[in-house]
């Protein structure tokens, strides 16, 4: 991915852009014409339903593209959000597709993001169709973990970059049932939080947290928060 980021650089040259939480980085039904690599922060996708109701329908995070889901109506499906300070590189779409014709290594990098982005959205869906509350709440913190491994970023130790009611938005669960699942979770010792609040989650064992979402049962037994 760190490799995936310098080619990139080294063969547009993006702008780079500072942003902040709650910066808006394209709105829904905004002409596509450009797309944004995220360096640093943590970013979400939003979906409005006919009567304005918001759904998040996606998280990205460093490494991670913007603007992909546009290309295909011309539009901005969803509206992208900055969820904390971050930093993107700004990329005009015909600056990409000239640097893929042109460089394959380029044209390959931008395959696997895509790739990657189907095969997100694919899994979270999986999770929320199949899984009860308390293992989503686990799956969600375990592919938290992975993707930061994935980044070189430390995946024991993870900070929410997002309020319980997004989280609870995002997993299709109420802001309730998330905050009872999470404290279930640090009872059962698959989680600790932070001394610093509970946005501080710590995995002391991912391999256990992963092996409890297989098994999709608490790790005493007991019925799952449902």
């Amino acid at each position: 991915m760190l490799e995936a980021m310098r080619i990139i650089r080294d063969l547009i040259q993006p702008s780079a852009k500072v942003v902040r939480a709650g910066d808006m980085i394209f709105r829904a039904a905004q002409p596509f014409n450009t797309v944004y690599l995220i360096n640093a922060g943590a970013f979400k996708l939003v979906s409005r339903s006919l009567d304005g109701r918001e759904q998040i329908v996606s998280l990205k995070f460093r490494g991670d593209w913007l603007g992909f889901s546009g290309i295909a109506q011309g539009r901005h499906p969803c509206d992208a959000v900055a969820m904390d300070t971050g930093n993107i590189s700004i990329i005009p779409y015909d600056t990409l597709t000239e640097a893929c014709a042109r460089h394959p290594e380029m044209m390959a990098i931008v395959h696997e993001g895509m790739s990657t982005e189907i095969t997100h959205e694919r899994q979270s869906l999986m999770s929320v169709c199949t899984l009860a509350s308390l293992a989503r709440v686990a799956e969600f913190l375990c592919a938290w973990a992975r993707s930061m491994h994935q980044r070189g970023l430390r995946a024991d130790e993870l900070t929410l970059r997002m309020t319980r009611a997004d989280l609870g938005n995002y997993l299709g669960m109420t802001l309730e049932t998330v905050s009872r699942c999470l404290s279930r979770l640090s009872r059962e010792g698959l989680i600790r939080f932070g001394e610093r609040g509970r946005r501080q989650i710590s995995i002391p064992d991912l391999e256990r947290l992963e092996q409890f979402v297989i098994g999709g049962l608490p790790a005493d037994g007991q019925t799952a928060v449902q």
